[in-house]
């Protein structure tokens, strides 16, 4: 079986729980959040860079980095404190950061926030059970264009669709949802439902190497101890009106479909999921502190497969994120490698071989 492999553990630790760590989408660089503050650290040298505090009262519980910023890397920050932060790069001094605005109409803590792939709108959810929509409309100016509020319970993860503008979201409801605009209006085109508790995290497959003839995918994990992958099946009306040839608009409701269950091997919760741009592979970890890597079988078409786990990742404590980035390795050759965020307050660095 492949071996899951340490490379380092980011120093200092931080002395409270670390809760999610992201890398920037072109640049050598990882924030992580942690208590009050966010940790900027190199990907290069797998060091501390700077250490971004002062904006949030309570801590800091997700943070993304927005697309196609490498001249002024800018971060979105979400806070127990129930409100939305935006950080900006000094241009003249790489070790400070601006806090540039504060979004507020949450009315509890925030638990995700999310970019959308053109960087022009931002999502943010909350345990207030709502998801909102942000759109920039100038330098440091923000108006909220959706506030939606059909989840039930808190909703735990926003993630935008790679090259749409469709938004997934998670929830302690057991559902995940997904909203388009429809004429100026966001509106909720799907409910996935099949958990039997919360879904802790969602990631959508990436575009590059995706099979076109199946489309679309999106993988979930819960605390229900699956991982299941979902995908996009024309709906009864779509098919019809292929059929026919036909013009007449349809309803805008799309039927998504449970392609898979992965195979089980967590055995406690699973708090995060991640699809991996460059392997393909999904890596989950959860409650239980188990790494585990999951391969597609492509060839054969017997699903998917279990290639590594790992366990004990953090000792004895949860680990709450797990993503995959590009970092330089000790032989000085930048690899693929697995980012795992614990309640141990550290950030480890893993290779899959």
């Amino acid at each position: 079986m492949t071996a899951i492999t340490p490379i380092a553990s980011l120093n200092p630790p931080a002395s409270s729980r670390a809760w999610l760590s992201t890398p920037h989408p072109t640049l050598p660089i990882l924030a992580t959040a942690t208590g009050t503050s966010l940790r900027i650290y190199s990907l290069n040298s797998l060091t501390l860079l700077s250490t971004i505090t002062g904006g949030h009262k309570r801590s800091i519980r997700s943070c993304a980095w927005k697309p196609d910023n490498s001249d002024t890397p800018i971060i979105a920050t979400g806070s127990f404190d129930a409100s939305v932060g935006i950080w900006a790069q000094e241009l003249d001094d790489s070790d400070e950061w601006r806090f540039a605005i504060v979004l507020d109409g949450h009315e509890s803590e925030v638990k995700s926030v999310a970019w959308s792939t053109g960087g022009n709108l931002l999502a943010t959810s909350s345990r207030d059970k709502s998801v909102w929509i942000w759109e920039e409309v100038g330098d440091d100016d923000y108006e909220t264009v959706a506030v939606l509020q059909e989840h039930e319970g808190d909703v735990k993860c926003v993630k935008w669709h790679p090259e749409e503008e469709l938004l997934a979201s998670a929830s302690y409801d057991d559902d995940i949802r997904l909203w388009r605009e429809e004429v100026d209006d966001w509106g909720c085109v799907a409910v996935l439902r099949g958990h039997q508790s919360t879904v802790w995290a969602i990631d959508w497959e990436p575009i590059a190497g995706r099979d076109e003839s199946v489309g679309s995918r999106l993988v979930s994990c819960s605390d229900d101890v699956t991982i299941r992958i979902w995908k996009k099946s024309p709906s009864q009306a779509e098919r019809q009106q292929q059929s026919r040839l036909s013009i007449i608009k349809t309803s805008n409701a799309e039927e998504w479909i449970e392609e898979v269950q992965l195979p089980q091997t967590h055995v406690r919760t699973i708090y995060s999921v991640a699809w991996s741009k460059e392997s393909h592979r999904i890596v989950s970890v959860g409650g239980d502190s188990k790494i585990v890597v999951y391969e597609e079988d492509k060839d054969t078409f017997k699903g998917w497969r279990v290639v590594a786990v790992l366990d004990c990742g953090h000792g004895e404590f949860e680990i709450n994120h797990v993503v995959w980035a590009k970092a330089k390795v000790s032989n000085g050759s930048v690899q693929e490698v697995i980012v795992t965020t614990g309640d141990d307050g550290e950030v480890k660095i893993w290779t899959v071989s």
